[in-house]
């Protein structure tokens, strides 16, 4: 039997322009795999596939490229740099061994670049770090080495010396333990986590290379430190030492393949001419082969499929394809008609599981065809609901009228899903302003139930539904459940119901999407000759919308936490302009150069902080933000949501 390699994981991520893409090219050529370097600027790297990202030079979506070194298959998973696609982001981040996060040598820690690391570090996964661009004008080395300790961690150690920074002539070469001051350096850092190489470092006997060596792979693949590179993707220099320390410092996973298999899939893909979809599943345990039967697990339930076609990432091409999907490497499945990005194989909560915040968008516009007719608005919807399983956070869709909204992280991601439906789908389409997306919560517990009678029912339906909306725990989401007796219903039945329940609640009676509460069937009944589903799914409307009633509903805003980093003498001038839009300053401390502010803001402020900011501290501000627990909306708000017929 032949053995399987070592695989690891590795994604690369960046704040936009720091190199990533170029990174994940120069990674792809320098091992062989590729034998030409594409470039962003002309469209033709590996990873950047579809038009939108050739054409504005920019990753959309998470691609998977894959190089060999020695025994190590390690798979490139090249993830987006912009902020409106953080959700592809977090997405990867549960399916991946260890992390690069790139920055550049001239822009340095960037707002992206802290809230990546800020996710890389609190769900513990193994990063290096590469600072890019060595060679271009303005490149900073050891003034770079201090903000990456104040702004983004402590914990880094420079493994690679810097000479002619800022110059074409710019090369690097790795950093030895035969010189004594590195060495030292490294033993001090790592003693912080270790009180056994403390007492070395104070007492002695000196730690050996080999000793430094295994430490700092342990550490680093506990995510305590994080090994820093200089070096230039496009230039080439550095690349070899981050290729050695990929291989030695992350460590690959150790799974069974002999348990059920689990697994997470983190991309799908559509065939423009045949509508098939291909998905990428990261396994973690267990084997997948073709003809399989696979049940998935959703936010709403499970389904299940039967693999037809199943290919390795990163397998040797070979006559006969490759038919079994080992632990720690990534299949692309196909086949399974109803995968979406999320699908999880087998069932989440294992205890070894990444599991990332994901962060919910905040915007939301509806979408019309530029020409109107009930035939475009169909293709409209039907192509807006194909990129929402690619990324099913945008949630598309049909508003009474017609057409079709979608839900947003930013005025870019807009520009691009525009881009995509006039030359993927050959459908020009007009987005509307968008609108901060609200919740509704129950306010308190509320019953209603219609009863099904013999002749023309009150109704007009065959069909006897109680329902009992209460409220649930902050974060829960919705659940549905039965007070009625276990088999009263036929099947389809309680399907009908239960699909409804979570249908309808997506519109409650202040016209946003209800969650947090707990729905449950109180009362059943049927006709054996006249029920049909049908008459189950328009009643558990009526009776729903009577419980939301009874219950009422909260309205609920989102809002962010943020960090805000200003010069000493715009502090007065930013904290009255915070203040006078809502801001909560919970926190001010000096900081280098400067004063650093914590606190909280409602996501409809954010973006006119964002542009009054660059005036207000002469262009000095770094602004970071992040979802938080929502709030409730004040009373005078307009916060209706966007809808066709207005």
């Amino acid at each position: 039997m032949q053995t399987q390699p070592r695989t690891l994981n590795i994604g690369i991520l960046a704040h936009v322009d720091a190199g990533k893409t170029s990174l994940t090219e120069r990674l792809l050529f320098d091992t062989g795999t590729i034998d030409r370097l594409g470039s962003v600027d002309a469209g033709s790297t590996q990873t950047d596939t579809n038009a939108i990202e050739r054409q504005r030079g920019i990753t959309v979506h998470s691609a998977v490229a894959s190089f060999r070194v020695g025994d190590t298959q390690v798979n490139l998973v090249d993830t987006p740099g912009h902020s409106d696609f953080i959700a592809e982001v977090e997405r990867a981040l549960g399916v991946l061994d260890g992390a690069v996060l790139v920055l550049s040598a001239v822009e340095g820690v960037q707002a992206q670049t802290r809230i990546l690391m800020r996710t890389l570090r609190e769900t513990r996964l193994p990063t290096l770090i590469f600072v890019n661009k060595i060679d271009r004008a303005g490149a900073r080395t050891e003034a770079l080495l201090a903000d990456i300790r104040r702004r983004l961690t402590p914990h880094i150690i420079a493994m690679t010396a810097v000479r002619n920074a800022g110059t074409k002539t710019a090369t690097t070469s790795p950093k030895r333990y035969t010189d004594t001051h590195f060495a030292t350096t490294v033993g001090e850092l790592l003693a912080d986590h270790d009180d056994e190489l403390l007492a070395r470092v104070v007492d002695g006997p000196p730690l050996t290379p080999a000793e430094l060596d295994k430490a700092l792979a342990e550490q680093t693949a506990k995510a305590l430190v994080h090994p820093v590179h200089f070096g230039s993707a496009i230039g080439g220099q550095g690349i070899e030492a981050l290729i050695n320390a990929m291989v030695t410092l992350i460590p690959a996973p150790q799974p069974c393949p002999t348990a059920p298999p689990r697994g997470t899939v983190f991309a799908v893909e559509r065939d423009a001419a045949t509508g098939h979809k291909t998905a990428y599943l990261r396994l973690f345990e267990g084997e997948v082969t073709v003809r399989q039967v696979l049940t998935f697990t959703t936010p709403t339930g499970t389904h299940t499929g039967r693999l037809t076609s199943l290919g390795i990432v990163g397998a040797d091409p070979s006559p006969t394809p490759t038919s079994t999907l080992t632990p720690g490497n990534i299949g692309k499945l196909r086949g399974l008609r109803d995968i979406r990005v999320g699908d999880y194989l087998g069932r989440p909560g294992h205890p070894t599981d990444r599991s990332p915040h994901f962060a919910t968008p905040t915007l939301q516009s509806v979408v019309r065809p530029r020409d109107p007719g009930t035939a475009a608005a169909a293709r409209l919807n039907a192509a807006l609901k194909d990129l929402a399983e690619q990324d099913p956070l945008i949630r598309a869709r049909t508003e009474p009228g017609g057409a079709t909204s979608v839900f947003l992280y930013g005025e870019v991601q807009k520009e691009v899903i525009a881009a995509t439906l006039a030359d993927t789908y050959g459908i020009e389409a007009v987005f509307e302003p968008s609108r901060t997306v609200h919740t509704e919560r129950p306010t308190a517990t509320g019953e209603f139930t219609e009863e099904m009678h013999r002749g023309p029912a009150p109704t007009g339906h065959w069909a006897t539904v109680g329902l009992r909306i209460e409220p649930a725990p902050y974060g829960s989401g919705n659940t549905f459940r039965y007070e009625t007796e276990l088999g009263a219903l036929p099947r389809a039945f309680h399907q009908a119901v239960q699909e409804t329940v979570h249908d309808a609640l997506r519109t409650g009676p202040l016209g946003w999407a209800v969650t947090d509460c707990a729905v449950t069937l109180v009362r059943s009944g049927f006709d054996s000759v006249m029920s049909t589903a049908g008459d189950f799914r328009a009643l558990t409307r009526i009776v729903l919308e009577g419980a939301l009633h009874d219950a009422g509903t909260t309205l609920y805003e989102p809002y962010r936490t943020f960090e805000l980093e200003i010069p000493p003498v715009s502090l007065a001038t930013v904290a009255g302009q915070l203040t006078s839009m809502g801001a909560l300053i919970e926190e001010s401390a000096a900081a280098a150069g400067g004063w650093l502010l914590r606190g909280t803001v409602a996501a409809r402020r954010v973006a006119a902080i964002e542009r009054r900011l660059p005036g207000l501290t002469h262009g000095e501000a770094v602004w970071w933000s992040r979802p938080t627990k929502d709030r409730p909306a004040p009373r005078a708000t307009n916060a209706r949501p966007p809808r066709a017929d207005r």
